[in-house]
């Protein structure tokens, strides 16, 4: 069953365990978007992946029949490329190497500068010692610290692995400095795709399936949250749902009751 219906209607959708899985598609996945593009509904897919930059996710999605257009997938190394631009600051990156190429023109622009921003994603291997240490220093500094991931782990191919979330929250704690979320559950995430809709929060439905930064981060915020018992779902994350936000067995049936 699904919401009474509503004069505008936007949908963002969680990539990993929603739509994909490793490189393969989940079962429905093109069949709901496809939905959408009928009913005329528009929709973003929104990431907290920061181990594949912006382009190679894009092919992966082409590749798996589920092609979007790059201005319908938002991702947080986007955000803090700009945040980072407008705010004249050089990162030091912890991030994981396939993210890099987002991370360029960023680079290129303060080349020979001294760091002044700590920008953490999925360094996977990276998150080494004395990479953390070269953070934490920095972080003493007074230079901001962002988040390109709160998530705590994420779920690809029946096998679950540490997210960016723990680190940064090491690092937080370490410093004492608060990160600025430029991801999944950071309000500033929520809110640059509510605007790209050009819809009220209130319009928005979040199909993701992690409770925590996928619905409870988007209900926060104002947007209708539905949980997919796909992914990284656990039987009893269901009773962990914020007032007002659904659960449904997968996409198409997510996409089914925003439908109506």
């Amino acid at each position: 069953m699904g919401w009474p219906e509503m004069r505008k209607t936007g949908v963002i959708l969680d990539i990993g365990g929603v739509l994909l899985d490793g490189e393969r598609p989940m079962p429905g996945a093109a069949e709901a978007l496809q939905r959408l593009r009928d009913a005329g509904i528009p929709f973003l897919l929104l990431t907290n992946t920061t181990r594949t930059c912006r382009a190679d996710l894009l092919r992966r999605l082409d590749h798996a029949g589920l092609a979007v257009t790059s201005e319908q997938l938002l991702t947080p190394a986007t955000m803090a490329c700009d945040w980072l631009s407008i705010s004249g600051r050089m990162p030091f990156l912890l991030i994981h190497p396939g993210l890099r190429p987002d991370f360029e023109e960023c680079l290129a622009q303060g080349a020979d500068a001294h760091p002044d921003a700590v920008v953490v994603g999925d360094a996977g291997d990276g998150f080494s010692y004395a990479a953390l240490n070269a953070a934490f220093r920095l972080l003493l500094e007074g230079v901001p610290l962002l988040s390109l991931s709160g998530s705590r782990y994420f779920r690809e191919g029946g096998e679950v692995f540490l997210d960016a979330g723990p680190f940064v929250r090491l690092l937080e704690e370490a410093s004492g400095v608060r990160a600025l979320e430029m991801g999944k559950p950071g309000e500033l995430f929520f809110g640059h795709a509510v605007a790209r809709l050009g819809l009220e929060a209130g319009e928005v439905s979040m199909i993701g399936d992690d409770v925590e930064s996928d619905i409870r981060g988007a209900c926060e915020v104002g947007l209708r949250g539905v949980l997919v018992q796909t992914g990284k779902y656990h039987p009893g994350d269901e009773d962990r749902l914020p007032s007002g936000a659904r659960l449904a067995r997968d996409v198409v049936e997510a996409v089914d009751g925003i439908l109506g």
